[in-house]
């Protein structure tokens, strides 16, 4: 499955830039550098990598529970062509929830952000999309909630914490890449929203 040939690649170029300063370097979301010197494939590249084993874990581990889900459905929805559906997906999520962060951060030449978070929630949400009626939990909730009612939740701390956190974390595009995931399925899926509706009031 492409899921699969996503983590690995992932994985891999993590762990080259692991071990090689200059490959995270040049691999990383810096909005001075691509507004000045038009080096757009930051955009995807930064997704590739990632700050630490933690934080390449918990994003590989959470596509690895969403992506497939989405990834087979998109394939059963879109007979033909829904693999290639999720490979745009995943890539345009990297851009569009990085856009914010870009306009933000063009003039400063010190912020620089990586890792595949702004994707990852594209997945996630595309599958509550999809599924709004199964069940998640999420850290510190010690409990199961449906989808459909921990989205929003999700959203809020995401919005919250985008603008008034101070922990390092890229809640911007935890927040952009949840709204890009939601706007792609409702865009290109003409059910969605009846197939959403019908799972939570049955």
């Amino acid at each position: 499955m492409i899921t699969y040939i996503i983590i690995g690649i992932t994985v891999l170029v993590s762990f080259m830039a692991f071990n090689n300063a200059k490959t995270m370097s040049d691999f990383m979301f810096n909005p001075y550098v691509i507004h000045h010197r038009k080096q757009y494939y930051r955009f995807i590249s930064a997704g590739f990598i990632h700050a630490d084993y933690f934080h390449l874990f918990f994003n590989m581990y959470a596509l690895y529970l969403f992506g497939g889900i989405v990834e087979q459905s998109l394939a059963v929805i879109f007979p033909g062509f829904g693999t290639l559906l999720y490979v745009v997906l995943y890539l345009s999520a990297l851009i569009m929830s990085s856009m914010f962060s870009f306009n933000k951060h063009k003039g400063n030449p010190n912020y620089n952000a990586l890792g595949a978070s702004g994707a990852v929630s594209a997945i996630l949400f595309a599958s509550i999309i999809i599924y709004p009626s199964q069940k998640l939990m999420i850290f510190p909730i010690p409990f199961f909630i449906p989808s459909y009612i921990l989205g929003p939740i999700y959203l809020g701390y995401s919005y919250y914490m985008s603008k008034n956190g101070h922990d390092n974390i890229g809640h911007d595009a935890h927040f952009f890449g949840a709204l890009w995931g939601i706007l792609f399925m409702i865009v290109l899926w003409k059910d969605a929203i009846s197939n959403f509706m019908s799972q939570i009031i049955k």
